[in-house]
């Protein structure tokens, strides 16, 4: 019997059918067998339909929201983060020198150019990063700079304008988000720029937003799709079935996305060697993840180690101070004796 979503994507593969061509091709059986029960069933459930498709898998969202090929669909997303029609002018090449290590968490990493020669630059991270807000910060500043150095190369000596320089953008989603984003539970999306304390406007260029697509998810469990951004949010955060055909029937230009997955499973040798890749990079990312907070906890005790030795030589010092006085009261007490002794005397 048919799945629900079978019912949408005439396409899916029934389990026997996947079951089948994986014991009938020995190399596919052995990967099979190497993955642990829970990703089998996982692998199944994706390629069936019986879970949904899980947006962020790598190889998923690369097909969806590669820029070069479906412009439109990061114009219409980056759009409606900002709240202006923008229109895209061009790619840019990434910076490659990121840190070697963070690319293990980076699902996606891009750069474009708009027609008002704004430059943004867009994350999809599948746990967020240790310290989000200056890592931010230093790209954004790199990024600002590479926009100066390119200005400046192209301009003459003496028509060279800061006015030339363009507003940056740096857009963040987090699959994960760290624990500073869940001290606001309600709040999945955080908008920054620099502002002054008097009212002064003055463009600083640099403006941020996070999207903690987590957070999303929890917050719009059985909730109905009202917006277009939340079409989009559900789409990168959800693999339930339900919200699949919930958004697909209120924004039907999604299904076609959702059938480009699917017409990929049609190809299991494909899919169970990039499923496999994704696999891998998962138990570098967790491991990565628990070295950073690792380290982000062990930061934490040896300056609360450090607080408490203060507090230790403080008290020690106010002890040795007290024990000085009690010393000089007593002799001030025995001084008093011998005085009260003369006058009885």
């Amino acid at each position: 019997m048919p799945n629900t979503l079978q019912t949408y994507f005439p396409m899916l593969q029934s389990r026997e059918e996947i079951l089948e061509k994986i014991h009938k091709n020995q190399s596919l059986e052995n990967i099979f067998q190497n993955w642990e029960e829970n990703r089998k069933q996982e692998f199944l459930d994706f390629c069936t339909g019986a879970k949904g498709v899980k947006m962020l898998y790598d190889f998923c969202v690369k097909s969806i929201l590669d820029p070069e090929v479906y412009p439109q669909r990061i114009e219409e997303l980056i759009s409606l983060l900002l709240g202006k029609k923008v229109k895209l002018l061009k790619v840019l090449p990434t910076d490659n020198t990121r840190i070697s290590n963070e690319t293990s968490l980076l699902i996606m990493d891009f750069l474009v150019q708009l027609e008002d020669n704004s430059i943004i630059n867009v994350e999809i991270q599948k746990v967020g990063y240790a310290f989000p807000g200056q890592r931010s910060a230093c790209y954004s500043a790199d990024l600002l700079l590479r926009q100066y150095r390119q200005v400046r190369n192209q301009s003459p000596e003496t028509s060279f304008s800061y006015k030339k320089i363009s507003n940056v953008y740096t857009i963040v989603f987090f699959e994960k988000s760290t624990s500073e984003f869940h001290k606001y539970p309600n709040k999945y999306i955080h908008k920054f720029q620099q502002k002054s304390n008097t009212g002064l406007k003055l463009n600083l260029l640099q403006n941020f937003i996070f999207v903690a697509l987590d957070i999303y998810k929890e917050n719009h469990q059985n909730k109905a799709i009202k917006k277009r951004l939340d079409g989009w949010l559900t789409f990168l955060s959800s693999d339930n079935p339900e919200d699949i055909i919930a958004l697909i029937e209120k924004y039907p230009n999604f299904k076609s996305m959702y059938a480009q997955i699917y017409e990929i499973c049609q190809n299991i040798e494909k899919v169970m060697e990039m499923f496999s890749k994704e696999l891998y990079e998962l138990d570098r990312n967790t491991v990565q993840y628990m070295i950073d907070e690792l380290q982000e906890e062990n930061r934490r005790w040896k300056e609360e180690n450090k607080r408490w030795k203060e507090k230790g030589r403080y008290w020690s010092e106010e002890n040795k101070r007290q024990l000085e006085e009690n010393q000089h009261l007593k002799a001030e007490i025995e001084h008093l004796k011998k005085e009260m002794e003369k006058i009885r005397n």
